[in-house]
């Protein structure tokens, strides 16, 4: 694990704050494939005083704070009691999704096999919605489609 010394730390959020107007975000999303298009954003901007208090803290990761599955029920449920059409409908886990995370010393975003494939478009959609400087895609078998916790849902 490498740590940053306050001042590459401080350089480094003054270098997040010059590339775009809106601070990057951490966050959680949704892709549709007939769309190539996100859905179902829910984002906060992350901080440098909160990746300064983490740093604190001695905690290295920084998370939006709700789960897909929780987003996915809201949603779900609000639909059905304005009768709205909807993307949140059946499992939650079917559905291409993934996580924006400050790891460190960078923004990782957590996905499943599903978006090997379109890499390329997806860190587009990504760069621009959550406005990050850079990134990494890391795989983790959580992210792939069918896996989570959607025994909650049925």
């Amino acid at each position: 694990m490498t740590q940053l010394s306050n001042d590459e730390h401080k350089a480094q959020m003054e270098s997040m704050k010059a590339f775009d107007e809106q601070m990057p975000c951490v966050g959680i999303f949704w892709y549709d494939l007939a769309d190539k298009s996100l859905f179902g954003v829910r984002k906060s901007e992350l901080t440098p005083k909160m990746v300064e208090e983490a740093a604190e803290k001695g905690l290295p990761f920084i998370n939006y704070p709700h789960l897909h599955r929780q987003v996915w029920a809201k949603e779900y449920f609000r639909a059905q009691a304005t009768h709205e059409e909807t993307k949140f409908k059946g499992d939650y886990t079917q559905v291409p999704r993934g996580r924006v995370a400050w790891n460190i010393d960078k923004f990782i975003v957590l996905v499943g096999h599903w978006a090997e494939p379109i890499f390329d478009e997806l860190s587009e959609l990504i760069e621009q919605e959550f406005s990050l400087p850079y990134f990494e895609f890391v795989y983790d078998e959580h992210w792939d489609l069918g896996h989570g916790w959607s025994g909650d849902m049925k």
